[in-house]
């Protein structure tokens, strides 16, 4: 629960709040843009929800729920609507935003995909029943698929109560040692990892980062490509590049080669839902100014 006596003094007055535990994660952020925003190396409220403003208030709650510190609640202490995750992204798609972010994967958001031939889960949430029960529910988990060694979190827990089998770049395997299934290759590499579930490596956030691909139409990717709300396209993290920008310029530009998508679905940065040739555009265009600055 957020503490009240750590309330950040930055917040607008009102009832909800970010106490001074946060990270910076920016995972409120992006879930509710509206209502937080970074403020002196912390996020804080900006924006109070208005009376009878179900949508912002919602909002505020799935941004509470998600958060790795639980930095944010309301000074009345009012209690939360009940289970809201996992969250469906679009009703019918069988994708789930799964909450519950990991302060281990710096408030990384991580996915929940049902299956015929078995669901998956695409990087790791902290482990909580919270999950547990509405996963087996939908059916369990067949396949936990890792992006990258910084997002790996709980996925041991989910894996052992699910016998799911692990994926994760060679590279990166020092971080999942319990993993079943090692990808290896690079940039422009494929591995199919069960029916319309395409692994693509792309070394450059790590040596072993990966974007998972389901059905030319899902882009699970990490921390190697996201969406810039502020900029209106697509972005890199340079400044958390840990092996190589110019590795990372030559993979995107592989990926936007070898598969085409239109729901772009990060660990970290914001989500966005185009149409396929528009987000292809997007993708080049970014390999066009990464490579200018390599």
């Amino acid at each position: 629960m957020a503490r009240v006596e750590l309330r950040n003094g930055a917040n607008v007055e009102g009832a909800w709040f970010c106490d001074t535990r946060c990270i910076d994660c920016g995972t409120c952020r992006e879930i509710s843009p509206a209502t937080f925003a970074p403020s002196g190396g912390h996020s804080v409220v900006v924006h109070q929800p208005e009376p009878g403003d179900d949508a912002a208030e919602l909002g505020a709650w799935l941004a509470a729920q998600a958060c790795p510190t639980n930095s944010i609640g309301t000074v009345d202490h009012r209690p939360r609507p009940g289970r809201l995750y996992p969250r469906e992204i679009v009703s019918g798609s069988g994708v789930f935003d799964v909450g519950y972010c990991s302060e281990s994967s710096f408030g990384a958001s991580a996915w929940f995909v049902t299956r015929p031939e078995g669901n998956l889960l695409i990087d790791s949430p902290r482990w909580t029943e919270a999950l547990a029960r509405p996963f087996e529910d939908l059916g369990g988990i067949a396949h936990v698929l890792l992006t990258h060694r910084d997002d790996v979190a709980d996925a041991d827990r989910y894996a052992e109560r699910f016998g799911a089998r692990v994926w994760i770049h060679t590279d990166d395997r020092s971080a999942a040692p319990f993993a079943s299934d090692l990808l290896t290759g690079g940039a422009g590499d494929a591995t199919e990892i069960a029916p319309g579930v395409v692994a693509h490596p792309v070394p450059g956030h790590t040596r072993g980062s990966v974007v998972f691909v389901v059905d030319e139409r899902f882009c699970f990717s990490g921390d190697s490509l996201a969406w810039s709300h502020p900029r209106g396209e697509l972005t890199a993290f340079r400044g958390a590049t840990w092996f190589s920008w110019t590795a990372q310029t030559e993979s995107l530009a592989a990926l936007a080669t070898a598969t085409s998508f239109e729901w772009l679905l990060p660990g970290h940065g914001a989500r966005v839902h185009l149409p396929a040739a528009e987000m292809h555009d997007g993708l080049e265009a970014l390999v066009t100014r990464m490579a200018a600055t390599a």
